[in-house]
């Protein structure tokens, strides 16, 4: 929100020479993660509403101070928000919210206070650090477009569109005289990477978190692989192995769940990809959520799950890597017991029910009522108020599982 002497039209928004960004290579390169949004809301901030009742926009500002942290900025600004305060901020290594996105914040005037979600960048001091802010920045902005459902177009160059920095603001909308982050981003960019950065490349980094990379896809609905690389990546996209669930099993999150992050596909699968932040979710050590897919990807074979935190079908789904979940644990042994189905109620499965495998229903007992079949093989599954035994058996060439409630 530094001030800045205001500079003509004609070099007003210049856009990069060069056909590619240097910081934003760098953080291709070096697959830098951006940091998860840490919520600490201040209650002291007023609660006013947007003009329309939402935002339409976000407005991208930095500091104008050299020597501040972000916990220096944050605390001057809830000492002095009635002259400014925006909705976050932002450095290397941090993602700070401090006031309830839903209402409007005071950082760029009228009328831009009353339309826009508003974050300050700090300003940072190496090239490692410049690159991470500005990534952590930009995937901030596509998650912010996510949550209040607004499309991704740069206002930057006409005024028009849901990207805007603060200098974009005072120059189309008028109520500020200020020219941030614009002097900046070219001075960092110019002084690490050996090249200006601009605001229209920042926004080709949101657009990669946002997902407007155009990769593509092939194969079909089970097995897809791809033939173009994620922008945020600098390997062949791996091919992923799709199997779905019946739909409302389980697992809970674990301990370390907050050390991943939540996508809309699987991470580096070939699909344009962005992340959420498990800020903007009901997310917590032992939350209990619902599991429709799984996901294994080769040649790594690392596991992926989609999730969602309501029981509705239709609620938001998430794809999460599998060590941020537990599963109710089972173990399996081989077995030759004959066993008679004498209740017709119960599901037939191809994996025990509501274990990391997921399951889905292949028919029910009452399809082979009172039918004596051999087992070859047992599974118990473990849960918090005691275990479940399953049992495995051959129907028409198929492994099935049956649970021994229908034996019984």
């Amino acid at each position: 929100m530094g001030i800045v002497a205001f500079i003509g039209v004609s070099t007003l928004f210049l856009v990069n020479a060069h056909g590619d960004s240097a910081v934003n290579n760098y953080i291709y390169q070096n697959n830098l993660q951006p940091a998860n949004v840490t919520k600490s809301i201040w209650s002291g901030f007023p609660t006013n509403k947007y003009t329309t009742g939402k935002p339409d926009g976000v407005v991208v500002h930095e500091t104008g101070n050299p020597n501040s942290t972000i916990y220096g900025e944050i605390a001057y600004m809830k000492k002095n928000y009635q002259n400014a305060f925006v909705h976050s901020y932002v450095d290397a290594s941090r993602v700070i919210n401090i006031a309830n996105t839903d209402y409007l914040a005071w950082g760029c005037g009228f009328p831009g206070n009353g339309r826009f979600l508003q974050f300050e960048q700090v300003e940072v001091h190496s090239k490692s650090a410049f690159a991470k802010e500005v990534n952590n920045a930009a995937n901030y902005t596509a998650e912010l477009l996510h949550q209040y459902n607004l499309p991704l177009n740069n206002a930057v160059n006409d005024g028009k569109g849901t990207v805007w920095s603060h200098k974009a603001v005072a120059h189309y909308l008028g109520g500020s005289d200020h020219v941030d982050p614009d002097g900046y981003y070219a001075k960092s960019g110019q002084t690490y990477f050996g090249q200006a950065y601009t605001m229209n490349d920042f926004y080709a980094l949101v657009k990669h978190y946002y997902g407007g990379d155009n990769n593509t896809t092939s194969g079909s609905s089970d097995s897809q692989s791809s033939s173009g690389l994620n922008a945020n990546s600098i390997t062949q996209p791996a091919t992923v192995k799709y199997n779905r669930g019946q739909g409302n099993e389980t697992a809970v999150l674990n301990q370390s769940f907050a050390k991943y992050r939540l996508y809309n596909h699987v991470k580096g699968s070939g699909y344009s990809t962005f992340s959420y932040s498990w800020a903007y979710t009901p997310a917590y050590t032992g939350k209990k959520v619902y599991v429709d897919s799984r996901a294994v990807k080769k040649p790594s074979k690392s596991t992926w799950y989609r999730i969602r935190f309501s029981k509705a079908s239709n609620a938001q789904k998430y794809w999460v890597y599998s060590k941020a979940l537990n599963f109710n644990p089972v173990t399996f042994a081989d077995t030759k017991n004959a066993i008679t189905i004498q209740k017709g109620q119960y599901a037939l499965r191809n994996h025990v029910y509501n274990t990391a495998t997921l399951s889905q229903i292949t028919g029910y007992s009452k399809d082979v009522l009172n039918k004596t079949v051999r087992a070859n093989k047992k599974a118990v599954k473990s849960y918090s108020n005691g275990s479940t035994v399953w049992y495995r058996f051959k129907l028409n060439n198929q492994n099935i599982w049956v649970c021994e409630q229908a034996l019984k």
